[in-house]
């Protein structure tokens, strides 16, 4: 009864490393998302985009071209 444990033991050791060196390492995520991008508000329609993407003029952000000519919209 011993013998048949310490195989059982034996055996399930060998299948518990077998399988833990033979998964792929883990990717590391990219480093380009730890840092969240900063969201403007458009002035003319209220749409928030990313400011690398924006127009800015003055203290106002635009998502277009056709939004900075037209101006902010009243409210």
């Amino acid at each position: 009864m011993v013998r048949l444990l310490f195989w059982i033991a034996v055996i399930a050791a060998a299948i518990w490393l077998w399988r833990k060196f033979k998964s792929a390492p883990v990717a590391k995520p990219d480093k380009s998302l730890d840092s969240p991008l900063k969201m403007v508000r458009c002035a003319h329609c209220g749409l928030h985009v990313p400011d690398t993407q924006a127009i800015r003029t003055g203290s106002l952000w635009y998502c277009s071209q056709k939004h900075l000519e037209q101006g902010p919209r009243e409210r």
